[in-house]
């Protein structure tokens, strides 16, 4: 799937030199949305997601999904040379993007008061497992001990069994998003406001997670209840939780609302339950929750899952059946959204990633190109940007830089 870029961030130009998931995950959505990605690589290694399953065969299936739309250059910037043309490179870019552990790129002699020598607006997006600061700066971090470090894990599960990890890269993911916004809101500063110099931004992974549990936060300084781990929107809304319905198959429903819960229990023929003191507001029948799901159990179980669906759907109750990515495939809503889209593999000829998001008008995003092999770019980049000839480029080839 090879199209012209009129993503609305088309023309801003980006250095990716991090690994992994989080940071390139930003990347990759700016990508999506029209930005050039040039992804440095560790020259005959490269990025350690390409060592990451699932696999098939000897194909890491998730480098396709993570690294469209980028370019690879292969580059040693921990050496002289390499690092002057990462200068070079520098010098021509709106935003690197990095995840190195703090003080790395300052060891290299490649930290931002270095490279804005270089480029004074270079906005630089830092991600690292604690943030640049503190006394957990130089601790290595990753997305699962950093979802633990949250308090988000806490919360996960059984309050008699042990808590429960994500079981994918879920702190990952969501710093990605940080990434990208972080990214669009420096530059916008930057061009907008007609700044002479870019800015660091910069995010321990922990915290993209821990700035979404305000409620926990607030629950703890002013009653100090320790939340503790439960399935579900425990201590949110009743009714809410996973149902099991007449032909043994799971749904997900939620009464977020007052309002929402009126539509429910007319949909159940208990309109008596809206004038009852124990359960007329959210408030009250969360002190009285345990007969609450009692109720909504029982009705549920008398109804297969497409029936319930039908019938919750025609009273506007919000409902979902719990999905595997078997049902997901099959699904008319993700089709016609185009969520799930087929772009070429050099090996394995085709193969199916997630679509883009979110959708513009006038400026849609686009998988322009697919997933790039190791150093697929260099001649490109180092050549066709920097002015490097064949004879510099096999030179740099034999001595490791590239």
């Amino acid at each position: 799937m090879l199209t012209k870029n009129y993503g609305p961030l088309t023309g801003v130009q980006i250095l990716d030199i991090s690994t992994m998931i989080a940071a390139p995950f930003g990347a990759t959505l700016l990508a999506d949305l029209g930005a050039e990605v040039t992804k440095i690589e560790l020259p005959g290694k490269g990025d350690t997601l390409r060592t990451v399953g699932p696999w098939k065969g000897t194909e890491p299936l998730r480098w396709p999904g993570l690294a469209r739309n980028k370019k690879s250059v292969t580059l040693d910037i921990r050496s002289e040379e390499g690092a002057e043309i990462f200068k070079k490179l520098i010098s021509g870019v709106d935003v690197l993007i990095e995840n190195f552990r703090p003080g790395t790129l300052e060891k290299w002699n490649l930290g931002y008061e270095e490279l804005k020598k270089v480029n004074p607006k270079l906005v630089m997006v830092r991600v690292s497992g604690y943030g640049q600061t503190g006394p957990y700066r130089e601790k290595a971090g990753f997305g699962t001990p950093g979802t633990a470090f949250s308090g988000h894990t806490y919360l996960q599960g059984y309050s008699d069994r042990p808590p429960v990890s994500p079981s994918y890269s879920l702190l990952d993911y969501v710093t990605g998003i940080y990434t990208a916004f972080a990214c669009v809101s420096a530059i916008y500063h930057r061009d907008v406001h007609e700044q002479p110099e870019g800015q660091v931004v910069e995010m321990g992974l922990y915290e993209s997670i821990f700035r979404m549990m305000e409620f926990l936060i607030a629950e703890y300084d002013q009653n100090g209840k320790v939340r503790e781990r439960s399935p579900g929107l425990a201590g949110h809304s009743s009714p809410a939780g996973t149902y099991e319905t007449k032909d043994r198959k799971f749904v997900v429903l939620v009464c977020s609302t007052d309002s929402t819960f009126d539509r429910l229990a007319e949909a159940m023929e208990r309109k008596d339950m809206l004038k009852d003191p124990r359960y007329y507001t959210n408030v009250e029948r969360l002190k009285h929750d345990h007969e609450v799901q009692e109720i909504v159990s029982s009705w549920i179980k008398g109804f297969t899952q497409d029936e319930l669906q039908a019938k919750l759907d025609s009273f506007g109750v919000p409902v979902s059946p719990i999905y595997s990515i078997e049902d997901i495939f099959n699904d008319p809503q993700y089709r016609e959204r185009e969520n799930i889209v087929e772009v070429e593999h050099p090996r394995l000829g085709k193969i199916k990633v997630p679509g883009v998001v979110p959708k513009f008008s006038h400026t849609p995003g686009a998988i322009r190109h697919r997933a790039p092999e190791l150093g697929e770019h260099n001649e490109e980049i180092l050549g066709g940007k920097l002015g490097l000839s064949s004879e510099d480029l096999a030179a740099l080839k034999e001595k490791g830089v590239i």
